[in-house]
Formats: structure tokens, sequence, C-alpha cells
């Protein structure tokens, strides 16, 4: 069985990143954390990058042709998720492409869709509410129920925000009592365990983008910083890092892969797992490779950084994942 990109997923991947380097580079991204900070923390995704995803068919990717999407699938839309990782495109990205042919405008980029996952009982948080058109609500005790959505107008109405520490992923806290009392009005065409996985899938996806982003960034200041009159990247220790990162990257993006393409429950927990530890332990790393200078504002690796810590922050259940894959291979 032949795993190897085919031309046309090649030739999708180049396009959305010619695209992400001439609309969304490193001075678009310096430029949207400034504008964060400047409204202390209330970041909103840039429209005009949001309408050119669309445009390109970022979000309607999955939907059929006949409904003005593309017709591609899951594997189609990990390798563009990963793109947008690697440029950290702020934004909640998952939610919009799940929503699209269900919410108005989200398949084209004109509208953005959040995610409220009440999986559990106690308060949850949710990204990028005040840019939100609307929300995807996904219930704590009906695993087979259609997934609701909400005016982000109502749910905006019950939270309350929360602290970020990524300054491009702005949050909102909610109670169960405040879920509660949202009114939904109307239902996206899905069953939400399927949802849930799909959207494990293109968070996983986003996160593999960004531990291979880091390895790249190591290995060029290896390359380019000298000390001692050599680049450090000729110094053992500095080796071993990269290497390390790299092994990391490479197996939660074939991990990655496999639940893109398998869409199992345990693959996906896999890949989720294994892509957290890339995301997390990378930026880490990168960061010691860059030494003083990755503590610095102007160096995007504690972008990265922040950004790798958002999904705890959110609820991601790592340990329910460890607990199902144990269960499995015990």
């Amino acid at each position: 069985m032949d795993f190897r990109l085919t031309d046309d997923q090649r030739a999708l991947v180049g396009a959305l990143r010619d695209l992400l380097a001439a609309r969304f580079d490193r001075t678009a991204l310096r430029a949207a954390v400034d504008a964060a900070e400047a409204e202390g923390g209330t970041a909103t995704p840039p429209r005009d990058i949001w309408r050119a995803l669309g445009e390109t068919g970022f979000f309607g990717l999955r939907l059929p042709e006949a409904d003005g999407g593309v017709g591609l699938g899951l594997p189609e839309a990990a390798l563009l998720f990963e793109e947008a990782g690697s440029a950290l495109v702020p934004g909640p990205l998952t939610a919009t492409h799940l929503a699209a042919g269900a919410v108005p405008g989200a398949a084209t980029g004109e509208a953005v869709v959040t995610l409220l996952d009440a999986r559990v009982a106690g308060p949850h948080s949710v990204a990028h509410l005040d840019a939100a058109d609307a929300v995807l609500v996904l219930t704590a005790d009906r695993e087979t129920a259609e997934v609701t959505v909400a005016e982000a107008s109502a749910v905006r109405r019950r939270a309350e925000p929360l602290r970020s520490v990524d300054p491009l992923t702005p949050l909102h806290l909610l109670t169960m009592a405040d879920i509660s009392e949202i009114t939904l009005n109307g239902t996206v065409p899905a069953r939400a365990v399927a949802l849930r996985r799909e959207a494990a899938v293109l968070e996983a996806a986003q996160r593999v983008g960004s531990a291979g982003r880091m390895v790249r960034m190591a290995v060029q200041h290896a390359r380019e910083r000298e000390q001692f009159g050599r680049p450090i990247g000729s110094f053992q220790a500095v080796k071993h890092l990269c290497a390390e990162m790299l092994v990391r990257a490479e197996l939660a993006r074939t991990a990655l892969y496999a639940a893109a393409v398998t869409a199992d429950p345990y693959e996906t927990a896999a890949a989720r797992l294994l892509a957290d530890e890339a995301a997390t332990r990378n930026a880490r790393d990168c960061l010691q490779v860059f030494g003083g200078m990755g503590f610095t504002w102007e160096a995007d690796v504690q972008l990265h950084i922040k950004r790798s810590w958002i999904p705890s922050v959110c609820g991601q259940e790592s340990a329910a994942d460890e607990d199902m894959l144990a269960e499995w291979l015990l």
C-alpha cells in the first residue's frame, strides 16, 4: 500500500502554503499579535485572511461539489490544517470548517464559528467568542444526538472573559448553569461522536504543523548562530535536541495521517496525544536552541509555546485518551 501523497494532494498543500506566504507571513502574524495586545487580548481573526481561505475552499473542502464544496475528505483537510498550524493562523479554524454547509457563510469564510464542548460537568472555556457569529454546542450527555448551533450573541451574554496565555486565542468561561440557559436554534447534520473525532484530527493537525515549524526554526538557527567561532549546530548537545524534535514531529505526523485515513477512535486518540507532546516539547526544545533570545517578545518561538499550551486550558481530554488506549492495549 502506497501512503505517499498524491500529486493532487501536494498541489493542494502548495497552493495553501503560497497563499499563507503571501497573505499571512511573519509580518502579518506579528501585526495580529500587536493588535491583540493593543486591544487587551481580544484578538479577532483577520477577516481578509478568513475570506481568502474561504475562497480557496479551505472551509468547504469536505462539502460535496453539488453543495458548493470541493468534495475531498478528512486526509486532505488534515494536510491543510497542518499548514495552517505551521503558520499559526489565528481563529477557530476547526469549528468553522466543521460548520460548513450548516451555518450560512461558514464555507466561504464570511462567518466565523467557534466550538463549545460541554462533555463533562464543570466550567468550560470557548475560544474566539467575541469574533464568532455562531457557536457549535456539543452536549455532555447526548453522545448520539445531533450537534446543535447557538447564536454567538446568546453565548456571549452568559460568558465571562478568561485571561489567555496566547494573545491570538482569547478565551471566555461558562458554567454548566450558563450553558443550560443558552437557546439552541439549529442543528448540524452530523453526530456528536463523529464531529468530536474529526475535530480532534484537525486540532492535532495544527499542532503537528507547529511542531514541524519548530524543527525548521531550530535547525535554521543552529546553522546560523555561532559560538566560539563555530555554528552551534556543530555541538553534540544541539544536534541531539534537533534530532529528538524531528523524531517527535515525524512520529506525530505519521499517527495523524493514519487517524485521518481510518477515522478510528484509537488512532485518533493516539494522534492527539502524540501531537500534543510534539507541539509542547518541540517548542520547549526550540527555545533551548535559541537560548535567551527565544524568551524575547521579538522571537516567534514564544508564540508557538503559548499556542501549544491552549488545548490543555480548553479541556482536551488527554487523560481520557490515555485511559482508552491503555484499555485497548491491555
